[in-house]
């Protein structure tokens, strides 16, 4: 793990970083492994990949964090990329895997409410997701919809919200 983090952080090629990030999402599936790359600074690697300039790396990336974000310590860590995980929903081409793989992401981090503050500029976009997507994407942003309408804070923004 610690060797596929340095190659993340040594290299530019694109194909190189989305293989070392499906082989570190596959890790990630043992909670032993969240751990371990949380300990070796690999969140703040793997965050940092999400101002990649290609798609599928920050895709990658993205899916990454999803498996990683599992753990309450990693969720911890992860929260500060909300905001930028937001954004890459908002500028990714409508239904690409690439705002899908945000909106798994958000899902994970929005089930407790320590984080829905983080995603209420973006209620709008959920929205327009909501009724302009394919089903796919309706489905990753009915899950994110759900757990901010489980906070009652939350209420007034969902309410609130222009579409």
């Amino acid at each position: 793990l610690q060797k596929l983090i340095h190659l993340l952080q040594a290299t530019d090629d694109p194909l190189i970083q989305e293989q070392a990030l499906i082989t570190l999402s596959n890790s990630a599936a043992f909670s032993v492994n969240q751990d371990i790359i949380r300990n070796l600074d690999g969140l703040s690697v793997i965050g940092g990949m999400l101002s990649d300039s290609v798609p599928k790396v920050k895709e990658k990336a993205l899916n990454a964090l999803n498996n990683l974000s599992m753990n309450i310590k990693n969720q911890e860590e992860i929260q500060v990329y909300i905001t930028q995980v937001c954004r890459n929903i908002e500028s990714a081409p409508l239904n690409s895997d690439l705002q899908l793989a945000a909106l798994r992401l958000l899902t994970n981090m929005s089930v407790t409410g320590d984080y829905h503050h983080k995603m209420i500029n973006s209620i709008p976009c959920f929205l327009h997701l909501l009724s302009e997507g394919t089903e796919r994407t309706q489905i990753q942003v009915l899950k994110v919809l759900v757990n901010l309408s489980a906070n009652p804070a939350m209420t007034k923004h969902l309410l609130r919200a222009q579409v």
